[in-house]
């Protein structure tokens, strides 16, 4: 018997797989509905890890309310909870704001998730809604089908008319938090927060572009200090980013044309699955403990 099926009898999980299969790692994680009773820990890196002591958001608070519950996605290290109380406590002193609606930030233990996102593994992803939030009394009910609103004109080269400065100050002050390492926007938001910043640009260098994220911005936060299980992604490049920014939109607006394929070149592979075993040899013990 695998490894990985060993752990999922002890851990209880119930799989519908036939014999002799190994169970992959986000059905392993996704059937988890609680944090791990350890001490606060990310470990891995974004994309292929899990987080041992995750706390809940609540579901409501004075500035914030979590969307699509269902999901149990509202799980984070401590640190990025206390980023999310501190950023929509800011929003909700803009006008027209009352705080933040929050997407998806990880499981309750991390891992890979059984749908959507590759990234969000350690507890230090967070999606922050688009949506102005008008109201902080949504049902369960409307929390799972309201949407958020696209900001995005011309496939993602400038922003739209629901675009406003409130949203270029959200992502400024998330921006100037030291916890954050990158904030992902669609194209032509970093474009046009390029062009309409005052002051010092130090903060844009932050902001980089990124296919979607245009009913969302994604906020990345860096490995806490001491957590020394935890890979943080490398550096975004020197300089403030605009001109990248603006060759992303040049390229949409007038996509380059496609390079010949090499016959010679291997075909690209789809990425795999994860097993229990690729990831972190902790994830096993934050799967395992109560």
């Amino acid at each position: 018997m695998t490894y990985s099926r060993v752990m999922a009898v002890l851990l209880g999980v119930v799989l519908a797989l036939p014999v002799g299969a190994e169970p992959l790692a986000k059905q392993l994680f996704g059937a988890k509905s609680s944090g791990s009773r350890q001490a606060p820990a990310p470990y891995g890196s974004y994309a292929k890890g899990c987080v041992a002591g995750a706390v809940q958001l609540p579901e409501t608070g004075p500035t914030w309310q979590a969307m699509r519950l269902s999901r149990n996605r509202n799980w984070g290290h401590p640190e990025t909870i206390d980023f999310i109380k501190k950023l929509s406590g800011f929003a909700a002193k803009q006008p027209g704001w009352n705080g933040l609606y929050i997407g998806d930030i990880s499981q309750p233990r991390g891992g890979p998730m059984t749908s959507g996102h590759r990234s969000h593994q350690v507890g230090l992803d967070i999606d922050i809604w688009m949506l102005p939030t008008s109201r902080l009394d949504l049902s369960r009910r409307t929390r799972e089908n309201i949407s958020s609103i696209s900001m995005r004109r011309a496939n993602g080269a400038y922003v739209n008319g629901s675009w406003s400065r409130v949203h270029h100050e959200i992502i400024r002050a998330a921006a100037l938090d030291p916890r954050v390492a990158r904030i992902f926007v669609f194209p032509g938001a970093k474009v046009q927060m390029c062009k309409d910043n005052k002051g010092s640009r130090r903060w844009l260098r932050k902001v980089r572009p990124w296919w979607g994220h245009h009913y969302h911005f994604h906020v990345r936060l860096s490995c806490p200090k001491g957590a020394t299980g935890c890979v943080n992604q490398n550096p975004p490049p020197r300089g403030d980013g605009c001109a990248e920014a603006q060759q992303w939109v040049n390229n949409i607006l007038n996509p380059p044309p496609p390079k010949p394929r090499d016959p010679n070149a291997p075909k690209p592979q789809p990425q795999r699955e994860y097993f229990l075993a690729d990831l972190p040899r902790q994830c096993a013990s934050v799967l395992r403990s109560n």
